[in-house]
């Protein structure tokens, strides 16, 4: 692959997902999750309160069902997703049970995964691939 010449990537400025449904991406991400949006003309709602991205990552399909599945393909009765993103919460546990009383269904709870990780996804109103997770090295020691 052919670099673009004095182009280097400093960090991620910025990830959302471009919704279709507006009401249901602020019922979970707004409400569900209190994520603190300012809102612009149009809807566009945004913050800068959040820490960047830990980690980018292309995360090829097989992987990503055989960590919600266990199985190398996406099953045809679910949305394939064009993206994912993950939030460190307090407690997987209690987000995973808040998320499901709101009838988000989760398509794999509270899994340890290999690389110490524990998480639980769903697919969010637009298609995203959404993980709570606990990511025990990127937690700032106290």
């Amino acid at each position: 692959m052919e670099e673009i010449t004095n182009t280097r990537v400093l960090f991620i400025a910025g990830f959302g997902p471009i919704v279709r449904e507006a009401a249901a991406s602020r019922q979970l991400y707004a409400q569900t999750f209190g994520i603190p949006f300012k809102e612009e003309k149009g809807g566009y709602l945004h913050t800068e309160a959040l820490k960047g991205a830990q980690t980018f990552a292309l995360w090829p399909l097989s992987e990503a069902a055989q960590s919600c599945y266990g199985k190398d393909s996406w099953p045809s009765d679910v949305p394939v997703p064009q993206a994912w993103i993950e939030f460190d919460v307090d407690n997987v546990e209690k987000a995973t049970a808040e998320l499901e009383s709101r009838g988000y269904r989760m398509l794999v709870k509270n899994k340890k995964e290999p690389w110490g990780q524990t998480v639980s996804r769903f697919i969010g109103p637009e298609g995203l691939l959404v993980g709570v997770t606990f990511t025990p090295w990127m937690r700032e020691e106290t």
